[in-house]
């Protein structure tokens, strides 16, 4: 996470198994954030301005607004 700060929106910020805060479709006019990892990246391009989209293992899917941490969970 080199230089880009807490932000996910580089893709190459955002790997599977890294632990991040998302904003849901449905949340992004309050801004409520939800935590998880995630299982899977869905944006392609390198860069986003609203943050890389992935899903997370529980299937939520969102834009990321911060990467917590890489490696996997403590918990499953």
């Amino acid at each position: 996470m080199t230089g880009s700060g807490p932000g996910g929106r580089r893709r190459d910020d955002v790997r599977p198994g890294a632990r991040v805060a998302i904003v849901q479709k449905q949340d992004q006019r309050t801004s409520r954030t939800v935590e998880g990892v995630v299982a899977e990246v869905l944006t392609r391009s390198a860069t986003h301005p609203h943050g890389i989209k992935v899903r997370l293992v529980d299937g939520r899917v969102g834009r990321v607004k911060a990467v917590l941490g890489d490696g996997p969970a403590s918990t499953a």
